[in-house]
């Protein structure tokens, strides 16, 4: 099953994706949670009351909606650093031997489609294509083999990260989070339909020539590790997004480094879950409050 949100012509809300249409399921079923998540959370009952309003529900042309951020604001977005022994080696630096997490903002959440910003402080932006996990149940000290009962599907997401600010501090923080480096989508698979995730390719191209080619299966730290490791530490909640790592291929390893332009066109794909793809624009720095 793959569901999104999108915007049409006739109002906005969740639908599911069914080949080239997208179901509209929000007249036929008001009672249903605008937030998906709230729907996956809900197990097999909430994918029963979707199967069912779509026997009636309308479609519409997937060509004629704008698809946005499946999720709403979460309330945690962690990102995994160095989970891909390729990209490990290609950045001059040993395997980690414990997992390294970062958060991005909750301002970096961004549609599937939408123009990312060039910082108007940095011109050291790059890519890094990642499978991103939707947390569905709240979850404590879970171990790896209970992992997947805590998930609720599974997204495409570009973690775009500014490189000199990431290094200015130790933790990276401010250069993993700024605002729109974190589009996701371009809906969320559900686990039955993502099939093996251990085994899923994850690519990324700009201006259609490829610049990353991995494959799930050299994550150092699995998905489940991820998360037992994680809830040793604190709840994990639903809504909360999981970047897992990215490939080798990213702008910095390259001699000398590669990064984006304005204008460039970055597409991101991984294999089940679709792709996303988004033009590089300028952002000024005009002063915004309130």
């Amino acid at each position: 099953m793959r569901l999104c949100v999108f915007d049409a012509t006739t109002g906005s809300g969740p639908g599911l994706i069914v080949g080239d249409e997208v179901i509209d399921f929000r007249k036929v079923a008001p009672h249903l949670s605008t937030n998906l998540v709230d729907i996956l959370g809900a197990g097999l009952a909430g994918i029963d009351a979707i199967e069912r309003a779509a026997k009636t529900a309308p479609r519409l042309p997937l060509a004629s909606v704008k698809l946005r951020a499946p999720v709403g604001r979460p309330g945690k977005i962690l990102g995994i650093g160095l989970n891909y022994r390729d990209h490990a080696k290609e950045t001059g630096r040993e395997p980690p031997t414990t997992q390294m997490w970062f958060n991005k903002q909750a301002t970096s959440l961004h549609g599937p489609f939408d123009p990312v910003l060039m910082p108007a402080v940095s011109t050291a932006l790059d890519y890094e294509v990642e499978l991103v996990v939707v947390i569905g149940k709240r979850g404590r000290h879970v171990p790896r083999e209970r992992a997947h009962e805590i998930i609720a599907g599974y997204m495409t997401g570009c973690d775009y990260s500014v490189r000199d600010w990431q290094r200015a501090t130790q933790t990276m923080i401010m250069g993993k989070g700024f605002d729109t480096h974190g589009p996701v989508g371009p809906w969320i698979t559900t686990p039955d339909e993502a099939g093996d995730i251990a085994n899923m390719s994850l690519k990324c191209w700009v201006n259609g020539e490829l610049r990353q080619n991995g494959n799930t299966a050299e994550m150092i730290f699995d998905v489940p590790a991820q998360i037992e490791h994680l809830t040793k530490a604190f709840a994990l909640e639903p809504g909360d997004l999981l970047f897992t790592g990215t490939p080798a291929g990213v702008g910095v390893a390259h001699a000398p480094p590669n990064f984006l332009k304005v204008g460039d066109k970055v597409r991101v794909e991984v294999e089940r879950l679709g792709a996303i793809e988004a033009t590089i624009v300028q952002e000024t720095a005009e002063t915004h409050i309130g």
